[in-house]
C-alpha cells in the first residue's frame, strides 16, 4: 500500500470541513503576531484552541502568552525537553505534561480550557490533545477558586514569541487559532473523531461559536492580512511574516516535509517549516522526508539555494539508510540521485549525464513507483529525453530498484544528500506548499500543490489527501 512514514492526525481523504491555510513560523526569522486588547475580558473563564505541526524541536517555543513589565506571565509553550506547559503564573498555576511532543510529521490539536470558578481545583484548568483530556502532569498546581488571570487583560499578547524576553519563537505550522472569551469549552466544540476512522481527530468549523469581547479566530486565509480576525475585529499585528508564509499544509491536508528523525549523523540544519535543508562542512550526510510511497506516481520540486556545482548536492528518492559517516546517497542501492554536476545515479552506479545545476534552478523529480522509474527535469526540461508520462524508461527514466525489496515495508522516500562533507550546500523542498514565493501556480489533477512546472497527467503531490486516495 501507499502510506506516509507516520500517519498524521488527518490522514484521510475527506474531513467534511476543510482548513484552507496555516501560517508557517520560522524561528530564525523571529516571526510572531501581537496585540494589546483595549480592555479586560473575562479573567476567570476562557478557552484557547489551536492546531500545530512542529518543525524544529528541543527548544523553548511560546505559542501564546501575555505579560506586562514585571507582572507575572500567562503562557502556553513547548519546553526544551519537548513537554507542553501551561504556565498561569498570575494565579500560581502550572501544568507540565509528562508526555513529549516530538513528532514533526503530524498535526497536534491543543485545547486549553480555564474556569477558575469551579469548586474542584483539577477542573479549573484542562488540557486536551487531539480530543482526549491530558491527565498526566509533572507536579501540577491549580489556581485558587475565582482567581483572576493576567491573560485576557489590556497587556501585550503574543502568538509565536515570549513577550518578556522577546525570544522563544515557535517553529512550525499554526492553524485554526481560536480564543474564546467567557466560556470554558470542550474539544468537541472545535473537533470530532472521524466516523470511518475513529482514531482520527479532525477539525470542525468554529465560526458559529460565541467568541466574547476579546475573542478571535485566526484562519490565515488572507495573505495580505495574516493576523485578520475572521470572527470580528480583534486583529493581530504581523511581524516578519510575509505572504509566502501562508501555507496549504494544514490539519485537513498534511504535506510532506523533511524529517528530523532522518537527519543522519545530525549533519544538516532545517528552516522554513522543515522545507529548507542546509548541510554542514563535516561528514557526508543525507536526509529523507516524512512520506514514503510504494506505488502510484508522485511529483515534487527542489530549488537549489546553495550549490558548489561540483557534484556535492544530490536529490531524488531513496529507501535505505546510511551505515557510516562517509556513506553517500549516490552509492546506495535502491536509490536514484540527480547531482548538481549533472550526473544521475541509480543503485550506486552512474547512469547518464544531464545538465549541471546552479543556484535558483528548479529540479522536477518524478517517481513512477508502479513501473519503478524516476525522471528529472531542470527548469522544465526533461533530462536525457526522459518522458515521465510514457510508462516506460525511455532514455531518461532511472530504475531505482525493485520497490518490493527496497525495505521490509517497500517504501521509497524523497531525499537530499551532501556528498562531500566539505562545504555548506542547500536546497528548498517544494512538496506542493513551498516556503519560498512561487508564481508557477501549477497543481496536480486534484488541485493540490503550487509548483513551478506543470504536473504530468497521473502524477500527484505528496499530501495526505492524495496518499489516502491513491493508496
Amino acid at each position: 500500500m501507499t502510506a506516509p512514514l507516520i500517519l498524521g492526525t488527518n490522514s484521510i481523504k475527506s474531513t467534511g470541513y476543510d482548513v484552507a491555510n496555516s501560517l508557517r513560523f520560522n524561528d530564525g526569522s523571529s516571526d510572531f503576531l501581537n496585540k494589546t486588547p483595549s480592555g479586560a475580558g473575562n479573567r476567570q473563564t476562557f478557552t484557547v484552541s489551536m492546531w500545530f505541526k512542529r518543525a524544529n524541536v528541543g527548544t523553548s517555543q511560546y505559542l501564546f502568552n501575555a505579560k506586562d513589565g514585571s507582572a507575572a506571565q500567562d503562557a502556553f509553550f513547548f519546553s526544551t525537553s519537548n513537554t507542553f506547559y501551561i504556565a498561569l503564573e498570575s494565579v500560581s498555576s502550572g501544568l507540565e505534561t509528562n508526555r513529549l511532543f516530538r513528532d514533526n510529521s503530524s498535526w497536534y490539536h491543543f485545547v486549553i480550557a480555564v474556569d477558575t470558578t469551579q469548586g474542584t481545583d483539577t477542573n479549573r484548568v484542562k488540557l486536551y490533545v487531539n480530543g482526549v483530556q491530558e491527565t498526566s502532569f509533572n507536579s501540577p498546581s491549580y489556581p485558587s477558586q475565582n482567581a483572576n488571570c493576567n491573560l485576557n487583560t489590556a497587556i501585550p499578547h503574543n502568538i509565536g514569541r515570549r513577550v518578556g524576553t522577546s525570544g522563544d519563537f515557535i517553529d512550525g505550522y499554526l492553524a485554526e487559532m481560536v480564543f474564546i472569551d467567557g466560556s470554558a469549552l470542550a474539544p468537541t466544540d472545535f473537533g470530532e473523531f472521524d466516523s470511518d476512522s475513529p482514531k482520527i481527530w479532525k477539525p470542525k468549523d468554529p465560526s458559529g461559536l460565541t467568541f466574547g469581547t476579546n475573542g478571535f479566530y485566526l484562519d490565515f486565509e488572507d495573505s495580505s492580512a495574516l493576523g485578520n480576525d475572521a470572527a470580528g475585529s480583534n486583529n493581530y499585528s504581523v511581524n516578519n511574516l510575509v505572504a509566502a508564509d501562508q501555507s496549504t499544509d494544514t490539519c485537513t491536508n498534511n504535506f510532506c516535509t523533511a524529517n528530523l528523525l532522518d537527519n543522519f549523523y545530525a549533519q544538516s540544519t532545517f528552516n522554513n517549516g522543515l522545507l529548507q535543508v542546509i548541510s554542514t562542512t563535516s561528514n557526508a550526510a543525507y536526509n529523507k522526508a516524512t512520506f514514503g510511497v510504494s506505488k502510484g506516481k508522485w511529483y515534487y520540486e527542489v530549488k537549489i539555494i546553495d550549490s558548489s556545482s561540483n557534484g556535492t548536492i544530490g536529490v531524488g528518492w531513496i529507501a535505505s539508510s546510511p551505515t557510516s559517516t562517509t556513506d553517500q546517497m549516490k552509492n546506495k542501492t535502491n536509490q536514484s540521485t540527480y547531482r548538481d554536476n549533472g550526473t544521475i545515479f541509480g543503485n550506486g552506479s552512474e547512469i547518464v549525464t544531464g545538465s549541471s545545476l546552479a543556484n535558483n534552478d528548479i529540479v522536477g523529480v518524478y517517481f513512477d513507483a508502479d513501473n519503478n522509474f524516476v525522471y528529472y527535469a531542470k527548469n522544465g526540461s526533461f533530462q536525457n529525453s526522459g518522458n515521465p508520462t510514457s510508462g516506460a524508461s525511455g532514455t531518461g527514466g532511472i530504475d531505482p530498484g525493485a520497490v518490493a525489496t527496497a525495505t521490509p515495508e517497500g517504501f521509497y522516500f524523497p531525499a537530499f544528500g551532501d556528498h562531500s562533507g566539505g562545504q555548506n550546500v542547500g536546497i528548498e523542498f517544494n512538496f506542493g506548499s513551498p516556503s519560498y514565493s512561487e508564481s508557477g501556480g501549477n497543481s496536480d489533477a486534484d488541485g493540490h500543490g503550487n509548483f513551478n512546472q506543470s504536473v504530468p497527467t497521473g502524477y500527484f503531490s505528496l499530501c495526505s489527501k492524495n496518499l489516502a486516495e491513491y493508496g
